[in-house]
């Protein structure tokens, strides 16, 4: 019995990255390569100076020439390297040649794997830190389906030997986890940062796929990410699968609408449709290279403290199902969201909001935490050719309308929001439907979990549809329509 000392805590021990890497090896039939492109073989030297490598390591390889490595993958259309179709291809081409080379019939019990990346780290002059894809093809049991787990990763150090080293731990972490923690995703994702500091790297986007994982969910793994901070973000599109933040939005004008979308009601679509037609007409802005996004803040997925997964994931397929691209972000201040879009495009961009939201924008207490206080948030918010497409606010009580020219900021915020106002940054959605003005989600929401009639007439009707036939946000059927179809 190990010895326990009076006021000792339970606490998980986590393996040194040389144990990790000794267990893999002293395994007799865990066996596969490693190909490793871009920064050298770090992943593999960790394995190899833990000993007891040679009944592990089929083949270490890096095809760091561009020629070498076209002809042993092929050449990729957009002629880019560190993609993910470039890491597919690697370990599409290296399991085949494990299984073309290995007999089957001589060993039997062999669980092959293989382990790729493609990473271009920080370049000479520090001003692109790098990033790169990541991934594992492998088996569990002999002869079954390979299971694949992709992930993209950000670097954030500023040192290409510090990114080196990080890039090899996170990697017998990978393999690690794939083997022992494969029966549950969620903690396998926190191993990965074993021995890495959050500051260090950053993964933005993870894939599961394969028999041993056939019910998990990208989507909520994706966010785990944001809720784990691991990223600050991460976005998928209308297909519902995870895509990279960068491939969606480099380059791009981006078109942003902030909401809880709980449920997306005829509101939400109608600030969706008049603004796009007003950022459309905005010069320099076609459709061709445009992207709408959806964005939900983590602190609108909290329920009594705790996300509430099934609630994210109505949302989600609402959204998904009326073909829109949907990020979900950590960004409490518009200023967040407008810095993230700006790592990946120098385009315009244009922020779609309520009156509400933009009363709580000129709101001071949102900025206490920062040095320079509002002045440093709006320099960050507005430094670019940024507009906000105010969407107009209905009074219940007396119907006034409430719009740019009406909305009432804080006294000492009055004269610094004419300032924004003058200069064309707040601009009115004009050809809004006033039919819909008093609808809110927080309504809709308690009708369709209490049963109430006439929330129908206040969605999109594919939304609709959806929420009755998935049972989405607890729907309930209505008790008066159940009870006479009954008599």
């Amino acid at each position: 019995m190990p010895i326990t000392i009076m006021g000792d805590k339970e606490f998980e021990n986590v393996p040194s990255i040389n144990s990790k890497a000794l267990r893999i090896n002293l395994n007799e039939n865990i066996y596969g390569t490693f190909s490793e492109i871009g920064a050298g073989q770090e992943t593999v030297r960790n394995f190899f100076r833990a000993g007891g490598a040679s009944g592990t390591i089929a083949k270490a390889m890096s095809a760091y020439d561009k020629d070498f490595s076209d002809a042993i993958y092929g050449v990729e259309n957009d002629r880019r390297y560190v993609t993910e179709a470039r890491l597919k291809k690697m370990l599409a081409h290296e399991t085949g040649l494990i299984e073309e080379r290995i007999s089957r019939e001589k060993h039997p019990n062999k669980l092959f794997f293989t382990y790729a990346n493609t990473v271009a780290t920080i370049d000479f002059a520090k001003k692109y830190k790098g990033h790169g894809w990541v991934g594992i093809r492998y088996q569990v049991e002999p002869g079954e389906d390979y299971n694949e787990i992709l992930l993209h990763i950000r670097f954030h150090e500023n040192d290409a030997r510090h990114q080196q080293n990080t890039l090899g731990i996170l990697g017998v972490n990978l393999i690690y986890g794939a083997y022992y923690k494969y029966d549950n995703p969620k903690k396998l994702l926190r191993y990965l940062y074993d021995h890495i500091d959050k500051d260090q790297i950053e993964i933005d986007t993870i894939n599961f796929s394969g028999p041993r994982f056939e019910n998990v969910d990208n989507r909520l793994m994706s966010l785990q990410l944001v809720k784990n901070g691991m990223t600050d973000a991460v976005m998928f599109g209308p297909d519902g699968n995870n895509v990279l933040p960068a491939k969606i939005l480099y380059k791009k004008n981006i078109l942003a609408l902030r909401g809880s979308f709980r449920p997306v009601t005829k509101v939400n679509m109608d600030m969706y449709e008049r603004s796009k037609e007003m950022f459309l007409n905005e010069s320099k802005v076609s459709e061709e290279n445009t992207e709408i996004i959806f964005e939900i803040t983590l602190s609108n997925l909290r329920a009594e403290g705790e996300i509430d997964e099934r609630d994210f994931m109505d949302r989600a397929e609402l959204l998904c199902s009326l073909g829109q691209t949907v990020m979900i972000s950590n960004f409490q201040e518009y200023f967040k969201v407008v810095e993230y879009f700006s790592r990946y495009s120098k385009q315009r961009m244009g922020l779609t909001m309520g009156v509400q939201n933009l009363i709580d924008v000129f709101d001071e207490k949102y900025y206490r935490h920062l040095s320079g206080g509002i002045l440093e948030a709006f320099g960050k918010l507005f430094f670019k050719d940024l507009k906000v497409y105010l969407y107009p606010l209905k009074d219940p009580e007396t119907g006034e309308i409430t719009n740019s020219d009406s909305v009432k900021v804080h006294p000492r915020m009055k004269e610094l929001y004419k300032f924004f106002k003058y200069n064309g940054r707040v601009e009115d959605i004009k050809n809004y439907k006033p039919e819909i003005l008093d609808v809110y989600s927080r309504e809709v929401l308690k009708m369709i979990s209490e049963g109430e009639e006439g929330w129908e007439d206040m969605l999109p009707e594919k939304t609709t549809a959806m929420i009755k036939e998935k049972n989405l946000f607890h729907y309930k059927e209505n008790k008066k329509k159940a009870k006479t179809e009954e008599v």
